[in-house]
């Protein structure tokens, strides 16, 4: 398992492209990931708060681009 901040440099190098789509790909496991949960339970059900995590991380990552903020410039 990877620390936070590995992970979140990692998460900085993409572009905005890469970033929209593991959002999108994130999002969907999660939708499946609360429906399994409810019909069949998860064996580690801090999957989901786990995924909800990253796909907030990502969001932020692009928002500061967008923003300028931290001088981070957007990716193409």
């Amino acid at each position: 398992m990877s620390s936070g901040n590995a992970k979140l440099k990692e998460l900085r190098e993409k572009t905005d492209s890469e970033l929209d789509f593991d959002i999108d790909a994130a999002q969907r496991e999660l939708f499946d990931l609360r429906f399994k949960s409810s019909s069949e339970g998860l064996a580690n059900p801090s999957q989901i708060a786990e995924l909800r995590r990253d796909v907030a991380r990502m969001k932020t990552i692009l928002n500061e681009r967008r923003n300028s903020i931290r001088g981070a410039q957007a990716r193409s």
